[in-house]
């Protein structure tokens, strides 16, 4: 660690860290009060296992903040290699858990290495971009700085994790913008995915390909680049049946329900309407601290983690959820604003990168919660229960106010 100067503590985040600290506190009344009325003396437990997580999720922040943004710049391809070394070993080892194999044990520790890979692929997609600054609008360049970001995601996926390797899908593109990758060249790598979608209906399928065609005449690119990309869609679309059945009938199942195409109230929706039920119940000031009917009574699915973003609305009600949302906003205003002031191209390329993690997080979380995206097993950052995507979190905050300090360190 290098020596603090005065003048590096005067630029500290202290909203940031404010920002944090209640959202951790809010997360550990309304984790108590999801397993006050478990009957589970192990349930019952988790707040203070939160609160151990928090402390040791303290010294990360700390750690992160103080060592030099520029050592995570020199080891980010090391960090990125140990990340895809335990996610190929999860694959092999790793221990079951919510149907998939997410876990591995070290020492008796059990931690998920997806959630650390989000930050070290970050750290390494940043690094790429900024060693390749002058020629960042080159398709080698592009190419290998979307496969950095590919391969931990299909990894992830494989475990299965569908939701955990989507977060890749707002990451990239969000750090590729920042770097100024040309408005063409994100709309060409968000394509396949828009065809992915589109290619359930004949229709819809019809009118993106049109759409795509049109695009490439707009912009009047060479003609091999132009049929090259339409035939790489065609192929995605042509695809896409494959990958639809090699998907898993609970995922399968998810995205139906979301869409509306299937009815389930006593399976898959049935989560959702008894989110949304208790976060309607709560009205204005909620029903208060453990007293909760949805949330005491056990209605509600995986209520401390998953959906703790219901317990606060049908506890604390409407203007319970406004202060959350209002602190997340603080958060991410807080993360975009130092992003922009950094000097540094990594270390704005790795503030973007965090924000747009706990941007994502929150916004499938909550939209989650109120019936409003598919259920994807996401945890509201600082306020979910579990140690491995807390202790990210919280060392990824850490790397922000680092940033914070040293903004105006080339």
């Amino acid at each position: 660690m290098e020596n603090i100067s005065t003048k590096t503590v005067k630029h500290f985040d202290w909203i940031l860290l404010l920002g944090m600290l209640a959202l951790l506190a809010i997360g550990v009344l309304a984790i108590y009060s999801a397993t006050y009325n478990s009957g589970s003396s192990y349930l019952k437990q988790n707040y203070e296992r939160q609160l151990i997580w928090i402390a040791i999720g303290s010294i990360l922040f700390l750690t992160m903040a103080l060592i030099h943004f520029k050592y995570y710049q020199a080891f980010a391809y090391v960090l990125y290699g140990f990340a895809i070394v335990l996610l190929l070993f999860v694959l092999i080892l790793g221990k079951m858990g919510g149907g998939a194999a997410r876990w591995i044990s070290i020492g008796g520790i059990k931690f998920q290495p997806s959630e650390w890979a989000k930050l070290f692929t970050i750290f390494a997609l940043a690094r790429y971009l900024s060693d390749n600054l002058n020629q960042i609008r080159s398709t080698k360049v592009l190419i290998t700085a979307f496969a950095i970001g590919l391969l931990p995601m299909i990894l992830i996926f494989e475990e299965p994790d569908l939701g955990t390797s989507l977060v890749f899908a707002a990451i990239i593109p969000s750090i590729l913008f920042w770097a100024d990758v040309s408005p063409l060249a994100l709309f060409l790598i968000a394509a396949p995915f828009l065809t992915m979608l589109a290619s359930f209906n004949f229709y819809t399928f019809f009118a993106d390909m049109i759409l795509l065609v049109g695009v490439l005449y707009f912009v009047k690119r060479p003609l091999i680049f132009s049929v090259a990309n339409v035939l790489l869609n065609l192929f995605v679309g042509i695809m896409t049946p494959f990958f639809w059945n090699s998907l898993h009938a609970y995922q399968q199942k998810r995205i139906l329900t979301f869409l509306g195409l299937v009815s389930d109230p006593k399976g898959m929706s049935y989560q959702i309407i008894q989110s949304k039920v208790a976060i309607g119940s709560g009205g204005l000031w909620g029903k208060g601290f453990l007293h909760g009917t949805q949330t005491q009574l056990r209605f509600l699915p995986a209520q401390h983690t998953d959906f703790i973003f219901s317990v606060i609305g049908e506890e604390f009600g409407f203007i319970g959820a406004m202060v959350v949302l209002f602190l997340f906003a603080l958060i991410l205003y807080r993360g975009f604003k130092i992003s922009a002031a950094s000097k540094n191209h990594f270390a704005g390329l790795v503030g973007i990168g965090v924000t747009t993690l706990f941007l994502y997080h929150t916004v499938v979380n909550i939209g989650m919660a109120t019936g409003i995206m598919p259920v994807t097993g996401l945890p509201l950052p600082f306020v979910s229960y579990g140690g491995s995507f807390l202790l990210v979190s919280m060392a990824s905050m850490g790397v922000l106010a680092n940033i914070s300090m040293r903004k105006y360190d080339y």
